[in-house]
């Protein structure tokens, strides 16, 4: 069986030596001390550990069934559900007036980072829940927040967000189901829904659904959209729960991975809900949920390859396999360990680099989260809309890659389900395809990301890289080896842009044929910053007399292979962007 250990060291050394989380002026910042993270990091890791790794190849194996209209979760699964609620673990960020712990997101996501890599599919329960509660939170009346936050909060009610019909996917406008007015100011909702995550189970007695639908007489397509809270089982005005709604999974889907999740064809059949925000401003209220959902989602890419990782360096340490060449290393035995290999360091530093600097670049974006909602930081806020389409996009692509990089180092192994290698892979591939598939993400970058606020954001950005190096520019110690590698990489990112400044007016086929590429351009210039500041902090640890010498010289190793094999990337994407759509586009659809 697989197994996990929780980063706790890694994740500190970024959370205080990194970002210096108790010396931000963020509220609530001030009480991040690194014993305090600690100690609620090392608590997760156990749980993580303990409790939800030995489950993730049960839900794998066993899936989610539906039986007589009910959906079983898999074996454990709901007794673990019950020990986090018990333990507050689903409620750390959410406000203390609603039962919650008040404390900042940055540190949600740092203990989600540790379920995430334990049990995936396990952990969208309570993750999409987090979304809903999110989402009323920012757009529900007094009421409603009373009603529905408190059991949202603890996950006694557990939440999902509805979306995408038979006929439609990403172009939302184009959805068929109805929200007729009622007397009572209640809607009846009539419509069918697909691909909804934990949709429907047995882990907690009531899910609140938020659906998407459109109210007859309103604008068309996307502009008509409204968004509803329709319960599983209506709550009387005293809280307590009443009669089942014409709410019903009609299916459990079969799909790749994330088998411990249910994902539900969901069935809406004169449903009662009730409108949450404004009459057709359903998208806005929804992208509350939606974004958070994504940086969840680059999470997930890191973490699947972070436990991936973790497996495969243990398998190249112990697996015997041929000789080095340059001479035995384990004289004594038939054969020296994998680990000796040039090909299988590569590919085992690929991969500790990229979920490292993934890791920084993500709480970075959980930071700014912060200080967007915590300070009321427009600048913040404009700064993480830009980089969520790069974190979601760019750490999933290259999530999934690494996984199946890890896989790739058991060799024949790897491919068999009992190794669990496999289960990485398969659950990571989900991460590119679901809230928004990857090259949406990509054209929602360049088309619309680029030119928020008049490019305001994209400026600040290269202004924060500029600004590191400047800071650094006299250190020689750093110079070739981090510092010229990630100017080189910004100035291909800024160039990159530049082009499609010139040519979208003219050929808007021409930026967007590059907007992949430049997601992925922009994604490593992102983790070459994020090296950057692990580098200077690394060397600030050693420079002052650090004990563990060893954890800061492997980081900045691991910060100088970064620039010198994944940063020169950068070069062959702005080549790739600058080619334009001529090629892309040449052939006719008949010719494929």
């Amino acid at each position: 069986m697989p197994s996990y250990t929780a980063p706790v060291k890694d994740m500190q050394f970024i959370l205080h030596e990194v970002l210096d989380l108790s010396g931000q002026d963020i509220p609530g910042y001030a009480d991040l001390d690194a014993d305090f993270t600690g100690a609620v990091l090392e608590e997760a890791g156990k749980i993580a550990t303990d409790v939800l790794t030995p489950l993730n190849q049960v839900g794998d194996r066993q899936g989610c069934v539906l039986e007589n209209g009910v959906v079983r979760t898999p074996d454990g699964f709901r007794a673990a559900f019950d020990q986090l609620k018990e333990g507050g673990w689903m409620s750390l960020d959410a406000a203390e007036e609603f039962g919650g712990q008040g404390l900042p997101y940055i540190m949600h996501t740092a203990v989600n980072e540790t379920f995430v890599s334990a049990n995936m599919a396990f952990n969208m329960y309570q993750g999409l829940t987090h979304g809903a509660y999110s989402a009323i939170l920012t757009h529900g009346t007094d009421a409603q927040k009373a009603k529905w936050l408190p059991k949202l909060t603890t996950c006694e009610w557990t939440g999902t967000m509805n979306l995408t019909e038979p006929h439609c996917g990403t172009d939302l406008g184009l959805m068929r189901t109805k929200a007729v007015p009622q007397d009572d100011g209640s809607y009846e909702i009539t419509g069918q829904k697909i691909f909804i995550s934990a949709g429907d189970h047995d882990m907690a007695e009531n899910i609140v659904h938020l659906v998407l639908a459109k109210i007859p007489g309103g604008p068309d397509g996307i502009k008509g959209v409204s968004l509803f809270i329709v319960p599983k089982v209506m709550v009387d005005d005293d809280g307590t729960l009443g009669a089942r709604n014409g709410v019903s999974c009609g299916k459990i889907e079969e799909k790749m991975g994330i088998h411990g999740n249910s994902t539900c064809v969901m069935n809406y059949d004169a449903a009662t809900g009730w409108l949450l925000g404004e009459e057709h401003k359903g998208m806005r209220a929804m992208f509350t949920m939606m974004n958070e959902a994504r940086l969840g989602v680059g999470l997930q890419g890191y973490a699947q390859a972070e436990v991936a990782y973790q497996n495969a360096v243990d398998y190249a340490n112990d697996r015997l396999q041929g000789r080095a060449v340059t001479g035995a290393e384990n004289p004594d035995g038939p054969a020296d360990p994998l680990i000796v290999h040039p090909d299988i360091r590569r590919t085992l530093m690929d991969q500790k680099s990229f979920v490292e600097g993934a890791r920084a670049f993500t709480y970075w974006g959980a930071n700014l989260i912060d200080r967007a909602h915590r300070n009321d930081d427009a600048t913040a806020l404009g700064l993480i809309s830009l980089l969520t389409p790069v974190i979601k996009g760019f750490l999933t692509d290259k999530g999934f890659e690494f996984a199946t990089d890890a896989q790739q180092v058991y060799g024949g192994h790897g491919y068999i389900e009992e190794w669990g290698m496999s289960q990485f892979a398969r659950d990571a591939r989900i991460a590119m395809i679901y809230e928004g598939a990857n090259g949406i993400q990509a054209l929602d970058l360049v088309g619309r990301k680029l030119a928020l606020d008049g490019g305001k954001h994209v400026m600040g950005f290269f202004d924060i890289v500029k600004s590191f190096l400047k800071e650094h520019d006299g250190d020689e110690s750093l110079k070739a080896g981090i510092l010229d590698p990630l100017k080189a990489g910004s100035k291909d990112l800024q160039s990159a842009a530049m082009y499609f400044m010139q040519v979208g007016g003219k050929n808007p086929n021409d930026a967007l044929a590059g907007s992949t590429d430049f997601m992925h351009l922009f994604g490593h210039v992102c983790l070459g910053l994020m090296w950057g500041r692990m580098a200077v902090a690394a060397k600030a640890a050693l420079d002052g007399g650090a004990s563990d010498r060893d954890f800061y010289e492997a980081k900045l190793a691991t910060a100088r292979y970064y620039m010198a094999r994944q940063m020169p990337a950068t070069a062959m994407h702005r080549a790739r962007i600058e080619s334009g759509s001529e090629t892309v586009m040449a052939l006719a659809p008949a010719q494929f």
